[in-house]
């Protein structure tokens, strides 16, 4: 006599077989995990104690702080889409990883900060390849990516970068400044009025603002557009809207200088328009991306 087995007996062994291997496979993840953890802070945890310094005293790169913070909500945001991805580790990470290791050592032996953090990013994704392939690495390719503005750019690149933003900011003030009855004498960054001069510092170039709204530029678009490319113009927006802002602002203070009080306007004003005007941006990438969300769903329309 044949007698009939539930389905559930016969299945439950091996449904418990693949419990306990994923949650073997969970445990060697993890431990793995903590101990290139470990290794990570150990090697370059004198890199990294200098880079959060330099996010603290710097004003020009205190945007850091947020961008860590925004890769890890980001991949917490993707676990379940990054869980289902599958593994197929690959060797072509020990090559990553031994070019993050070699650019690091030349970093060191030449005291370039950029070399030694740009490094930390090149091992991450070596490791991320060896253990979980190519396939994960493009998952987080955002992410990981994103990081790179988390550290400050070289002095040599930086300085090519402020001093012509301060000549354009200066050419726009002086520009401007005549069509609204000011009188005004430009020589070089510095803009000489009839009741004193101002001169276009680094500080006043624009340079802070630039990368911090480019920073919330990619932040804002990955959290309120879907589209790739609406997220991209976004982000290149930023940057003619930052250094047309920038030039506001010096136009702003040259008025405050000729109609109301020059020292008033060098002291608690100059400092708050540099708040103001990075508000005034904000509100700029968010009329943008408000009009191309219109101008696309009339195109969507018509089509």
């Amino acid at each position: 006599m044949i007698e009939s087995v539930p389905l559930s007996q016969v299945l439950h062994p091996e449904l418990s077989t693949m419990r306990a291997r994923a949650a073997n496979r969970g445990r060697i993840i993890f431990w793995q995990t903590s101990v290139f953890a470990a290794l990570l802070f150990w090697i370059y945890g004198p890199t990294l104690a200098h880079l959060v310094a330099q996010w603290w005293k710097d004003p020009n790169f205190s945007h850091g702080f947020f961008v860590p913070l925004f890769s890890a909500f980001v991949i917490w945001q993707e676990r379940s889409r990054l869980t289902a991805v599958s593994v197929y580790p690959s060797w072509w990470g020990l090559l990553l990883l031994a070019l993050g290791l070699c650019v690091l050592i030349v970093g060191q032996m030449g005291a370039e900060l950029f070399l030694s953090r740009l490094s930390l990013l090149v091992v991450l994704a070596g490791l991320m390849v060896l253990f979980l392939g190519w396939s994960f690495f493009r998952a987080v390719l955002f992410p990981w990516a994103f990081l790179v503005l988390m550290i400050p750019i070289p002095a040599i690149l930086f300085n090519q970068i402020t001093f012509p933003l301060q000549l354009l900011a200066s050419k726009v003030a002086s520009s401007t400044l005549p069509w609204m009855g000011v009188p005004v004498l430009r020589e070089g960054n510095v803009i000489i009025l009839p009741a004193m001069a101002l001169e276009v510092a680094e500080a006043c170039s624009g340079i802070r603002s630039l990368m911090s709204l480019m920073t919330l530029a990619i932040i804002y678009g990955y959290l309120m557009e879907r589209r790739i490319s609406v997220r991209v113009l976004l982000a290149l927006a930023s940057i003619p809207i930052a250094v047309a802002a920038n030039s506001f602002r010096i136009v702003g203070t040259g008025l405050l200088v000729q109609y109301w009080d020059p020292e008033k306007a060098q002291g608690f004003f100059h400092e708050f328009s540099g708040w103001l005007i990075f508000v005034v941006s904000l509100i700029m990438l968010y009329l943008l991306h408000q009009i191309i969300r219109v101008s696309l769903h009339e195109e969507g329309e018509r089509s």
